[in-house]
């Protein structure tokens, strides 16, 4: 993108006036400067919009700057002055952002003890001659990192011997281990978490090892990844099982294409929609029970509410009704099913944030508030606390601002302070109209404040869909649920997706026998019990 030009910030009011300026006498200096700079903007723009490589977000960032919902920042792009205030982190507070790893972040790195190679635990010291030396607890490291293909191919050359009289072959057996498979279990796994955890399409993993001379054609990709799916579903029954039973789910949607649903008499696994229904969603689930996180991916017509009712129905009698934390969208409700509904803050807060160029004084009372809210949030999960004691932390410390604010937004509608369609009315006639489910956290435990853990995982149906652009069929699509769901659900879980994928491969059997027992939390435990049984 060609340079910026110096920002200047001019209303159209400002600007249809200086036009109708130069129907009547000559412009002043400043006003030739600002009419000027407006002509060039517009010149510069046009030469953008020509050139290739320009996008929609670029274009955005260069008219209005790189976005971002803090408070601090929304106040100030609205001239606002608004200083951070003090917080006390302690003397022991650290920054961090060097950027740099210690040798404890390599776990997933292979381990090569290297022995002394004149000296031995207990030996006589070299420099002093009565000294012994002794091993330490923590030796000297060296970290190395090289570079590989993705996906790795040995070829073994097979000798073949042949007798020169009856014409019999003989060929040299494979070295042990190699397997009768030509694509090994971790074949599949990276595959997956390439394509479905990090959003490279097949087509580009195919150039990319094309450009290794290791050929890994797209359509290969394909059959290895949907031979995949076919063998884990175990494991992502039994996270859907498992989700059911959260005390806390989070739900959410975004858009998604399936080439196959646009075409007339398609396939549909959701034939009992009504026929109308055109749009097609992938649902995020985001179950938080025992301790564990689950995610779950659903892609199809059916809306998050309606995913999440599915998940919910096999709940098992005896338990109540879970809390579900959403946004305020009547189609995120898991009707008929009964929930402990809270709304999202977060989803409030942004209302204010879009209008606060337009009403800077009124978005600040309400952003602060807010802020203060979010921080008291922060120190009680510093704290540890659990969610009787984060509930009572909440109503000590933010119930009083939630109650001032709540007054302030009434006074502001009674006074008639503010029109109430406007940009600031509708955003205080939403926090007001759904205030009950958005202070969930000042009555429910574990309530959450909001639902940005479901944002972040639905990002990943959204990576897919900015690099594929589109599943092509319903089954590629249940395909990418799968994949997304285990990747994500061992991201929450600080579970290795790559060890896993390859451990369930490896392990089929004993994954449909006992599903449970090969989670992303524990399957570690489950192979560390089969290594002693069988040692």
């Amino acid at each position: 993108m060609a340079p910026t030009l110096p920002r200047i910030d001019l209303c159209m009011d400002d600007l249809e006036r200086l036009v109708d300026r130069t129907r009547q006498a000559p412009l002043t200096a400043d006003e030739h400067a600002t009419l000027k700079a407006a002509i060039d903007t517009l010149g510069y723009l046009a030469h953008l919009v020509e050139q290739k490589g320009t996008t929609l977000d670029g274009l955005r960032q260069l008219l209005f700057g790189a976005t971002t919902e803090k408070t601090r920042d929304v106040l100030a792009r609205a001239g606002v002055d608004a200083p951070r205030a003090p917080r006390d982190d302690g003397p022991d507070h650290d920054p961090g952002g060097h950027g740099r790893h210690g040798v404890a972040a390599y776990s997933g790195a292979r381990q090569v003890p290297v022995a002394h190679a004149q000296l031995q635990h207990g030996d006589r010291c070299p420099v002093c001659p009565t000294g012994k030396v002794y091993r330490q607890r923590d030796p000297g490291v060296l970290i190395r990192l090289v570079g590989q293909a993705p996906i790795m191919a040995t070829v073994y050359a097979l000798e073949k011997l042949r007798c020169h009289l009856c014409g019999e072959l003989f060929t040299a057996d494979p070295p042990a281990g190699v397997g009768a498979e030509k694509y090994d279990a971790t074949t599949g796994a990276m595959v997956a978490l390439l394509k479905y955890g990090s959003g490279m399409p097949f087509h580009r993993l195919e150039r990319l090892q094309a450009n290794l001379e290791i050929p890994l054609p797209a359509s290969t990709q394909w059959e290895i990844v949907a031979e995949t799916a076919t063998r884990l579903q175990p494991a992502l029954a039994e996270l859907t099982r498992q989700a059911a039973q959260g005390e806390l789910v989070h739900n959410d949607d975004t858009p998604m294409t399936v080439l196959a649903l646009g075409r007339p008499g398609a396939p549909d696994d959701d034939a009992d929609l009504a026929p109308d229904r055109t749009g097609v969603f992938t649902s995020g689930i985001v179950s938080t029970g025992e301790g564990h996180r689950i995610a779950l991916f659903l892609t199809g017509r059916r809306h998050a509410g309606e995913n999440l009712a599915q998940v919910l129905a096999a709940r098992a009698a005896e338990l109540g009704p879970p809390i579900q934390m959403c946004d305020a969208l009547t189609r995120n409700l898991p009707q008929p099913l009964a929930v402990i509904l809270g709304n999202c803050l977060a989803h409030a807060r942004r209302r204010f944030v879009e209008v606060t160029p337009s009403f800077p004084a009124e978005c600040r009372h309400v952003l602060e508030t807010l802020r203060e809210v979010y921080r008291h949030d922060a120190d009680a999960r510093a704290q540890g606390l659990g969610p009787q004691d984060r509930l009572a932390w909440h109503q000590a410390h933010s119930g009083p601002l939630m109650d001032d604010l709540q007054a302030w937004l009434t006074a502001q509608i009674d006074a008639h302070g503010v029109e109430p369609n406007s940009g600031l009315g509708q955003a205080i006639a939403y926090l007001r109209h759904h205030w009950t489910p958005l202070t969930l956290f000042l009555r429910q435990p574990g309530a959450p404040l909001d639902n940005n853990i479901c944002e972040r995982a639905l990002k990943r149906a959204i990576l897919h869909r900015k690099n594929a652009l589109f599943y092509k069929t319903l089954a590629g699509a249940h395909v990418g649920d799968l994949f997304m769901s285990l990747i994500h659900t061992c991201e929450l879980a600080e579970a290795n997706p790559f060890d896993y994928l390859t451990a369930l491969q490896r392990h089929t059997d004993a994954l449909v026998a006992t599903p449970s027992a090969w989670m992303p939390w524990n399957y570690r435990d489950t192979l560390a019990a089969a290594a002693l049984d069988s040692g």
